[in-house]
């Protein structure tokens, strides 16, 4: 992605950016696309509850059955 236009969405206004132009803790980006950046905070909010989700499984892993409470 380091070739050609990069986009990024700007947190603090909600716009869509051609090149980096705001400071980089107010982006989110790079993008590759224009659409891509405007679905910046979806594309966030799907992968936090994937994450979430992931991690929910694995909460009390190998807690049941392991026959020890000690640590591997």
């Amino acid at each position: 992605m380091t070739e050609g236009t990069q986009y990024y969405f700007n947190l603090t206004n909600g716009t869509v950016e051609e090149g980096h132009q705001s400071p980089g803790t107010e982006l989110m980006g790079p993008y590759a696309t224009r659409a891509e950046a405007e679905r910046a905070l979806q594309t966030a909010a799907e992968r936090n509850q994937s994450w979430d989700e992931e991690n929910a499984q694995w909460e009390g892993y190998g807690s049941e059955g392991s026959g020890s409470d000690e640590p591997r």
